[in-house]
């Protein structure tokens, strides 16, 4: 189908506001303000499960007869998905299966569970939970309901576009959308190129799940070996074939922003709405930052789509903590200054009048200390600048740790000297799927074949556990630990040259 028919049959979906809401469009005055540009934000999470995903469940259980549904339906998901099929299913009188990774925030479980759902916890990610759902499909005879490769949840997700039409003055320049397997956008961007084509269609994805825009530059669907979970509504390692097509023909442009710029946009959405977005609804005004900041864009008008509110409390310590420095209103550095009376008082003085959120200290030698400090600012990108290029000028040596992620994972936690007496060191920075249990598994499959002279682990929640490790090993036997780690199946990646190891820890 095209465009112009996918926008036909959007306009007669009226079935999913049994369960949908028209959401409202509002402006974001504090955010609008500060970028210089009109911003309006689709309020999806106001849904009735917090997320835009009930439309297309519903849609589709709506269009099933009723032979095809009578053992009951199956879905696969994260978490919103899940809650807008048991919704669905709930009111149509229809038994539902949800199997969700394990790794899905629990505060989603709880709420499938609460809409009658029965819930199976499967496999570290999305695909493996797919592949079980597909097997209770065949074995029970129930319907399976996808989360984005379907028509008719296309169709559901685009009456957001037919929403959007009808509250959209003429300024509005382009529309930003969250994508994970692209059924939101592919359901927005259709009706929108039909019905107002002059209105851009831009997605955004993070950085280390950017399936779409992958396989748009393949010129195909491409499988990605390895997906974040922090924004987990949008971890998806394959985008489907028709939300491909769909996209391929109807969509603009695809940005990727970092965790830190997501955590940033959560911040401004709450400062805006005093609404906490679960970190994929933060996704679209990460984009639009991104794109405003890069093309220099001041006096139009934009529609973010805040996609969904799902997220669990104990995550919000670390949104918190990421989002000044993606906000770029405080700077992480590493400084060498010497070792003497007054040193910490003149190393502040240089810093002016600026607020300090952080300073560690370890003695590290009779010449010199390293101090590990963070610096609030007021002006962003250009004041960052400015402070490197004083610092530099008073002659102290530094690194500047605000884009190193070991560094803001562990080190600024761990400050506290290098060790003398450490032989054949060297640093390992693992990730593992977060559940309960995953850091003893860890500790097992790593073995007792070397001594770890160091380790430090942190739990965000339902993200990806991580673990900084150093472990001793002679040189003659780099190649034997080389070939267990690959055997391990976890993600890592050695930091044994990472500057802030090498002053801090090493």
């Amino acid at each position: 189908m095209d465009a112009e028919k996918y926008a036909a049959l959007i306009d007669e979906a009226t079935v999913v506001y049994d369960v949908a809401e028209i959401s409202p469009l509002e402006e974001a005055r504090n955010l609008s303000r500060r970028l210089r540009n009109k911003v309006l934000m689709k309020r999806e999470d106001l849904q009735p499960v917090f997320s835009f995903k009930l439309r297309g469940a519903y849609n589709k259980l709506a269009s099933l007869p009723q032979d095809a549904v009578q053992n009951g339906v199956i879905c696969s998901s994260a978490g919103n998905h899940a809650q807008g099929v048991a919704l669905a299913a709930k009111r149509r009188g229809v038994r539902a299966v949800i199997v969700m990774p394990i790794t899905t925030p629990s505060i989603k479980v709880e709420a499938v569970a609460t809409l009658g759902g029965e819930i199976v916890l499967y496999g570290d990610n999305y695909d493996e939970a797919y592949a079980r759902a597909r097997e209770l499909e065949e074995s029970e005879g129930l319907t399976f309901i996808h989360p984005f490769d379907d028509p008719a949840v296309i169709v559901g997700q685009g009456t957001i576009g037919k929403e959007l039409a009808q509250q959209m003055d003429g300024s509005v320049a382009a529309v930003f959308v969250p994508i994970g397997g692209g059924g939101l956008i592919a359901g927005i961007a259709t009706y929108l190129r039909a019905r107002r084509p002059e209105v851009r269609i831009i997605g955004v994805e993070p950085d280390d799940s950017a399936a779409m825009k992958t396989s748009l530059a393949a010129g195909e669907p491409v499988r990605l070996g390895h997906v974040g979970i922090f924004a987990d509504g949008v971890a998806v390692r394959r985008v489907g074939d028709e939300t491909f097509r769909l996209c391929r023909d109807y969509v603009d442009d695809v940005i990727t922003v970092d965790t830190d710029q997501i955590c940033a946009g959560i911040k401004d959405i709450f400062e805006d709405t005093r609404s906490i977005v679960e970190p994929a609804g933060g996704l679209a005004v990460a984009g639009l930052k991104k794109y405003v900041a890069e093309n220099h864009v001041e006096g139009q008008a934009f529609v973010v789509i805040n996609c969904g509110a799902n997220v669990n409390f104990d995550r919000l310590r670390h949104i918190a903590e990421r989002a000044a420095v993606g906000e770029e209103q405080e700077m992480l550095l590493a400084v060498e200054i010497p070792e003497e009376p007054g040193s910490f008082r003149h190393f502040c003085e240089a810093l002016g009048r600026r607020g300090i959120t952080e300073f560690n200290y370890r003695y590290n030698d009779a010449s010199k200390a390293h101090i590990f400090v963070g610096v609030q600012l007021q002006r962003g990108a250009e004041e960052h600048a400015e402070l490197i290029a004083h610092l530099e000028s008073l002659g102290y040596p530094l690194a500047d740790l605000s884009d190193d992620e070991m560094a803001k994972l562990h080190i600024r936690h761990m400050v506290g000297g290098s060790a003398r007496n450490i032989e054949n060191e060297r640093l390992f920075r693992f990730e593992f799927p977060e559940r309960p249990g995953a850091l003893l598994d860890f500790l097992e499959a790593i073995g007792n074949d070397w001594n770890i002279s160091l380790f430090h682990y942190r739990n965000h929640g339902s993200d990806y556990g991580r673990v900084l490790a150093g472990i001793q090993v002679p040189q003659e036997e780099s190649e034997e630990l080389e070939a267990h780690l690959a055997k391990l199946g976890y993600e890592h990646f050695e930091e044994s040259d990472n500057p802030a190891y090498r002053m801090f820890l090493a």
